[in-house]
């Protein structure tokens, strides 16, 4: 029975422990800083440890009996882990969408006798391998496009979106600049911009570029794609109004104002429905093929549980690739891009049957 220790009680971290803990073939430790958040997990299966991560002595300490950790924090405490767990050689996995954090743990896996696979999550993570999976059927690439949105089923306020995930996270998408391929050439595009609106079984949508989803596909399909880009899908009318907050009243210069606004005045809803949808297009012997993939998936009952959508779909995934991890079918050392990992082997496993 493997050992892992999920850091990080909220929403996201208490999911991916009670899945894996349901199991039956992980033993749980969940570890917070936040005394209050692991009281209210009455999972008396799972293990509760009061962890602060800012202190490597105390850390190390947490990690050395374990054989994987998943950072389920805030992306900026994710390297304090990933230094920790090579120290300790404990498997390392997290969650973040930030590309700075993940060229750090890469540098730190160049170095380790274990494994270090970042950006585990919905996306990037499960987009970036499904993407990647459609583009290998191709002889010839011409445009990939990922689309993802985590969104309210009821939306009922001028941003017609609710809180789902870290805000933290969030801020981060919709403030960093953006990987992305355009007519051949590998660049940064800023966030918000490329609007564009779509539907999708009669709703409509729009989409946007966000900072951190494509993972690492725009250096694997570098000199290969025309165009690669990964945006972010809202429901019309939020683009603009993040912009005025963002950039006309420069709120992006003052994150943790921006935070408390957000989580004061954005409700939480159990009621959610995560999107997610890839095109591909290029040629297939000889002849012009496009190529997609598309998935809605709501809040679901899971085992006496109610869960949203982008706790299943995010814990899920992370689970998934621990579980290949755990299985022998991932490198037991180095850095792990997501898209090392066989779809096939990522939709069959238990715990994405969520996706399907």
């Amino acid at each position: 029975m493997k050992r892992v220790m999920i850091i990080g009680a909220g929403k996201i971290g208490e999911t991916a422990a009670f899945l894996l803990q349901e199991s039956g073939d992980y033993k749980v430790t969940l570890a917070d800083n936040n005394e209050a958040l692991l009281e209210k997990n009455t999972d008396n299966r799972i293990r509760k440890m009061k962890l602060d991560v800012n202190n490597p002595a105390e850390l190390q300490q947490a990690l050395q009996q374990e054989d994987m950790v998943l950072s389920a924090c805030p992306f900026f405490l994710n390297v304090k882990i990933a230094e920790a767990a090579a120290a300790t050689r404990t498997h390392y996995f997290d969650l973040t969408e930030d590309v700075a954090t993940t060229n750090a743990i890469r540098e730190i896996a160049a170095k380790a006798d274990v494994s270090f696979m970042p950006q585990c999550g919905l996306a990037p993570g499960f987009i970036s391998i499904a993407a990647y999976d459609i583009a290998k059927q191709f002889d010839k690439l011409d445009a990939v496009r990922l689309r993802v949105g985590a969104l309210p089923q009821f939306p009922t306020n001028s941003l017609m979106y609710n809180l789902t995930w870290s805000t933290d996270g969030l801020i981060n998408e919709y403030c960093n600049p953006c990987d992305a391929i355009y007519e051949g050439e590998r660049k940064e595009v800023m966030p918000l911009e490329g609007y564009e609106r779509f539907a999708l079984d009669g709703v409509e949508y729009e989409a946007f570029n966000t900072s951190g989803g494509l993972g690492a596909l725009a250096e694997i399909l570098e000199n290969n794609v025309n165009n690669l880009d990964y945006k972010t899908v809202r429901y019309p009318g939020h683009c603009n109004l993040m912009k005025i907050l963002l950039n006309e009243l420069k709120l992006n210069k003052k994150r943790e104002t921006l935070k408390e606004i957000m989580e004061d005045s954005i409700p939480f809803t159990p009621q959610d429905v995560v999107l997610v949808f890839v095109s591909v297009s290029g040629s297939i012997n000889g002849r012009s093929v496009q190529r997609s993939y598309s998935r809605k998936i709501y809040n679901q009952h899971v085992a006496g549980k109610d869960f949203t959508a982008i706790q299943l779909t995010t814990a899920g995934a992370a689970c998934a690739v621990i579980d290949l991890h755990a299985k022998g079918l991932l490198p037991k050392d180095g850095f792990i891009r997501q898209e090392d990992v066989a779809f096939s082997d990522l939709i069959n496993n238990r715990f994405a049957v969520y996706y399907n």
